[in-house]
């Protein structure tokens, strides 16, 4: 028991705003509330939050019996790992350590993934996995030839056999991993010449008949505090186990749980996972919350590939043909007939239902076809012969700004296929992986179940608050004739949940209460209405808003807002116009970019950011890297290089990866400039989709869609120059909508203490406040 939450904090004395932050989040959630917090670089969220959470679980008299911590950043997520170990360090000696997990996905922890080895890598590791436990499983189960027991001892003694055997001076060979060696040989070992994954033979033979699977851990989890993924790998090879299903059996058992949103907001991920995590007793801790509603907008929305439906289409008639063969007294006997008719018979499943569903994916997929072709002859005519040069394409199903049945849905009643063709697509295509899954010797993840459950989603939902269209996305597939879209696209059935904020509602309502924040939440009324905290607050769970601002030396920085003319299209023109004003706005680049050490540059989009780049490589005397819409590889050499070496000036795109989550602490970055209010593309079919739904449901679809997340783009790049007490920049917001007061300016979405640091200064009057505070440094 402890006396207070004093005895957690895992620092000397909390600040100020740490201090309400705890209290107010502790009382909040004995109310079964949340506690919204806007808090500045330098508020210590992450301490607070963690803080909070443990006081609770601690307290024998609290409801609560973990903290679920959900952060979109890595960085962030190895910030709560620091904080975790840095209570633990502090906690009294008779106290326990907190026990705490991170999750990561299977490649991250599959002993045969990190190594490469047993023919399975980062790529193929779940199809790999889940086959193998199927067979594990197989071979174990009822009906099973050879005990849990058995397989993992063969594979351990055939290691000792090669060593003992003498032949040709060959030694055993273990595989290693996380600095362990394991008892198993790199190679996948068989049983009757099928494989079998040891380390899952070991968890089934340690797990209890109808017992909880923590009994299955062999190792003592409760003294270990935090466990990393490293941890939890050499922990479990040494005892021979699966580390991904340790990871399963500690979930409920640990005081908190580290993840991101798929763990506790994607379906598929919570029907099958975290699930056990989601309920009143877990204290939820939503990091980076200002990412919470377009993340779960991706979660719940739904699509499904022109590829996809192909390969769904070809695996129903593999299951069909058998049965069919069967039937026609051809002598076409097959063995698998058998097994077709008693898995239908178990789905309830009708042979007919299969070869209807395939009929219409066939027809679908050839409707698709009609409308890219149409499409592409309207918008790019003669585009077979510039194939490579197509960009990405949306094609509504409906006008995106009249709620109503899309095209294909009215395509497919008038073909005759009605709601149950829909609706039973789900069933279809789950009895049509299982038949496959055992009737094929081939690890893969089966098209036609994820075919199936997209479809039944598409017939399932609403027209108002869900958007479809046709999505075309650029690849390049050299088994296509040389003629077809299907060279330079995959085309995707996609559905956009366009308001989340009913999804994001229900799902926070399960759980207990907790905490969400973000260094950019404000205006927080909004950001409550469109992540659905709002319909919780309606069935009287508190919800208590908190901001905090910047507690370092005002001294140490000047923030500007200059009054230039809007960056908009009509304003700027195209990249290369010389407009008036371009000019403005390349001075006041240029003048940042002579500060002294690293700054960033954010632009509205990449093709501006190129653009800037090009000019300030000819107006400043600094090497300008250009950050380019990349792999994250790329992404992250171009980061080390910007922080090496030399000061040097970094252009991205405001939309881009560089310019929220990255740890720009100390002299790694001393100046940032904003051009424009980032808002993404109005003329998108998607965003007039999503600007009118969110116009149906909270009134002003322009505002709360497009200007404030824009908004919030802006402050999380300004938000990188101070990290620390003694740190100094300079931030520069470079547009009229940020320095005045007018119809659409944009003043009034930043926190009043923001408002007040970011004082209006005209173009012509950067450069001396610029000089002014440099010469003070």
């Amino acid at each position: 028991m402890m006396s207070d939450w004093r005895t957690i904090f895992g620092h000397d004395e909390p600040y100020d705003e740490q201090r309400d932050g705890i209290e107010t989040a502790i009382e909040t959630a004995r109310d079964d509330g949340f506690t919204v917090i806007e808090g500045a670089c330098g508020t210590g969220k992450t301490m607070l939050a963690l803080t909070a959470g443990l006081d609770l679980v601690r307290d024998p008299d609290s409801q609560y019996e973990r903290v679920f911590v959900l952060t979109s950043v890595k960085q962030q997520l190895r910030q709560f790992e620091t904080d975790l170990k840095t209570i633990n360090a502090n906690l009294p000696d008779d106290w326990n350590p907190i026990s705490a997990l991170t999750l990561v996905g299977k490649a991250d922890v599959c002993p045969y993934s990190r190594e490469n080895a047993g023919d399975i890598d980062s790529q193929s590791v779940y199809d790999r996995c889940e086959g193998l436990r199927e067979r594990t499983r197989d071979l174990t189960g009822e009906g099973g030839s050879v005990t849990a027991q058995n397989l993992a001892s063969q594979a351990r003694t055939q290691q000792t056999g090669l060593a003992d055997s003498g032949k040709g001076g060959a030694a055993a060979s273990y595989l290693e991993t996380a600095g362990e060696p394991t008892p198993y040989p790199p190679r996948m070992p068989e049983y009757n010449d099928v494989e079998y994954c040891p380390f899952y033979a070991q968890f089934l033979e340690d797990m209890p008949e109808d017992g909880d699977p923590i009994e299955a851990v062999p190792f003592d989890f409760e003294s270990m505090g935090l466990i990393e993924p490293d941890d939890l790998v050499a922990n479990s090879v040494q005892w021979g186990t699966c580390p991904h299903s340790m990871m399963g059996a500690l979930l409920g058992h640990v005081e908190v749980v580290v993840g991101n949103y798929y763990h506790a907001f994607d379906p598929v991920t919570a029907a099958t996972f975290t699930g056990a995590l989601i309920d009143d007793s877990t204290f939820l801790v939503c990091d980076e919350a200002h990412m919470l509603e377009p993340r779960v907008r991706d979660l719940v929305s739904q699509s499904v590939g022109d590829s996809t439906l192909r390969d769904a289409e070809s695996e129903l008639t593999r299951v069909i043909q058998p049965v069919k063969f069967d039937d026609d007294d051809s002598g076409h006997m097959t063995a698998d007939a058998d097994l077709v008719r008693a898995e239908l018979e178990d789905a309830s499943v009708t042979l007919f239902e299969l070869e209807e569903t395939r009929e219409f994916i066939g027809e679908l997929r050839e409707e698709i076809d009609r409308r890219v072709r149409k499409h592409l002859e309207r918008e790019h005519k003669g585009w077979r012969a510039n194939i490579t040069d197509l960009p990405d394409e949306e094609i509504p199903l409906r006008d995106p700004t009249v709620p109503g049945q899309d095209e294909i849905s009215e395509w497919a009643e008038n073909r005759g296929y009605n709601g149950g063709t829909w609706a039973r697509a789900e069933a279809v295509g789950a009895v049509v992986a299982r038949i496959l899954d055992e009737a094929e010797d081939e690890d893969r993840e089966r098209a036609a179940l994820p075919a199936g459950r997209a479809l039944g989603e598409w017939y399932r939902n609403d027209h108002e608050k869900y958007f479809r269209e046709i999505v075309l996305e650029r690849t390049w597939n050299d088994r296509e004739p040389n003629d077809s879209w299907r060279r330079a696209y995959n085309a995707q059935l996609a559905m956009q949940n366009c308001v989340p904020s009913d999804a994001i509602g229900e799902e926070l309502g399960k759980f207990g209460g907790g905490i969400l924040m973000s260094a950019t939440l404000e205006p927080i009324e909004i950001f409550e209405e469109v992540s659905g905290l709002g319909h919780l607050e309606k069935d009287g769970r508190p919800i208590v808003e908190r901001t905090y601002g910047l507690n370092f030396p005002e001294s140490n920085r000047e923030s500007f807002a200059v009054d230039a003319p809007k960056f908009t299209y009509d304003n700027r023109g195209a990249p290369g116009d010389e407009t008036g004003t371009r000019q403005v706005y390349a001075d006041a680049i240029r003048d940042v970019a002579r500060s002294p050490g690293n700054v960033l540059v954010g632009m509205p989009n990449y093709a501006e950011a190129t653009w800037a780049a090009e000019h300030l490589r000819n107006t400043v005397d600094k090497p300008v890297l250009l950050d380019e819409s990349s792999a994250d590889e790329a992404t992250e050499n171009l980061k080390d290089e910007f922080f090496g070496g030399e000061a040097k000036v970094l252009v991205t795109s405001l939309r881009g990866t560089l310019t929220e989550g990255v740890d720009y602490r100390g002299d790694r970055l001393r100046a940032a400039v904003v051009c424009g209010v980032p808002i993404i593309n109005t003329a998108s079919p998607r965003t007039k989709a999503v600007r009118t739904a969110y116009e149906r449901q909270f009134g002003d679809g322009f505002t709360y869609a497009l200007t404030v997340p824009a908004v919030r783009k802006a402050r999380q790049a300004l938000g990188r120059v101070i990290r620390g007490s003694d740190e100094r920049g300079i931030r520069v917001l470079v547009d009229g909508r940020y320095a005045r007061e007018s119809w659409n300016s944009v003043r009034e979405f930043f926190p009043p203490v923001e408002r007040e640091e970011f004082q209006p200064v005209s173009p012509d009057m950067l450069s001396f406040g610029l000089e002014r505070f440099w010469d003070d440094d």
